[in-house]
């Protein structure tokens, strides 16, 4: 069996690690202090002291940090990079939703080497991360995907091959365009709702039941509804992905004005109300 190497031990990096290790996967972690890596040391994880150390006593890196400049550094960082740990025959999967062009820059140094390389950002939050239900975009090396379906079948409950380097990034930010106008819906659903004066634990039960309903909805209102605002997702990351949808959509001359919006409302909600550590789902602050 294959070991793992996991950098990012965030909300979603943590749950994903406790299902390999519930696999009887020997899996090393990398945090910047040993400390924060506590509860999943005590689950049976390992702890290195940087990505190049993890790197040279495992098989497969796994990596899930916040921005594409986190990708960056944990990747290329000249002495305490993953490339700097690297041999030939070791895989690599970047898990954050990055940029397409990241992606690739990342796979065709993986490919000089001889290390196969895989992006695979994934959808799902919180609790897809926890109960191992992630949604899993796949682009890269089709061998490497090939060899990596045991793992991904721990992890996720759908996973599909989408071509080269970066297809998966690009797939993503298909997922969060969608994912942009769930949130601004039932944002706005709720604010409708309530100042028409509805029940919105009804209104809630009964748009789950017709056309209206979607995931966002189910997972996100009982949360706005109880007051709870702790990432599943953090509002500051949607932004990020946001921002990269939009970028490359400019790059192929298209003009989305919906989700164009939706950027807005969240630069609002995390650059000028200062919500981007909490939720997805704070947006309807905006409002209430």
């Amino acid at each position: 069996m294959e070991k793992i190497g996991f950098i990012g031990t965030g909300v979603m990096g943590s749950g994903i690690i406790n299902n390999l290790l519930k696999a009887n996967y020997d899996v090393s972690v990398y945090t910047r202090t040993e400390s924060k890596a506590e509860p999943l040391l005590k689950q049976g994880a390992h702890w290195f002291k940087d990505p190049q150390e993890l790197t040279k006593n495992v098989d497969i890196v796994f990596t899930m940090v916040g921005f594409p400049q986190d990708v960056k550094d944990v990747y290329f960082a000249e002495k305490t990079g993953i490339f700097s740990g690297l041999t030939s025959g070791q895989t690599i999967v970047d898990m954050t939703t990055s940029t397409p062009t990241l992606a690739q820059e990342i796979g065709k140094k993986a490919e000089k080497m001889g290390v196969k390389c895989l992006d695979a950002p994934v959808s799902g939050g919180d609790v897809g991360a926890r109960n191992g239900q992630l949604t899993i975009m796949v682009g890269g090396s089709k061998e490497a995907y090939q060899e990596l379906t045991d793992i991904f079948n721990i992890i996720g409950k759908t996973q599909h091959y989408f071509g080269t380097y970066g297809a998966g990034q690009h797939t993503k930010m298909a997922n969060q365009i969608m994912i942009a106008g769930t949130m601004t819906g039932l944002s706005e659903m709720l604010v409708y709702a309530k100042a028409a004066g509805l029940n919105l634990e009804d209104v809630l039960q009964t748009l789950e039941g017709g056309g209206a309903d979607n995931w966002s909805m189910e997972n996100y209102v009982p949360r706005i509804l109880n007051n709870d605002f702790a990432p599943g997702f953090f509002s500051k990351h949607f932004l990020k992905d946001l921002r990269i949808a939009l970028d490359e959509s400019k790059k192929m001359g298209l003009d989305l004005p919906a989700t164009k919006q939706a950027k807005a409302l969240y630069e609002k909600l995390v650059d000028d109300k200062g919500f981007g550590d909490e939720g997805t789902q704070a947006l309807v602050k905006l409002w209430w």
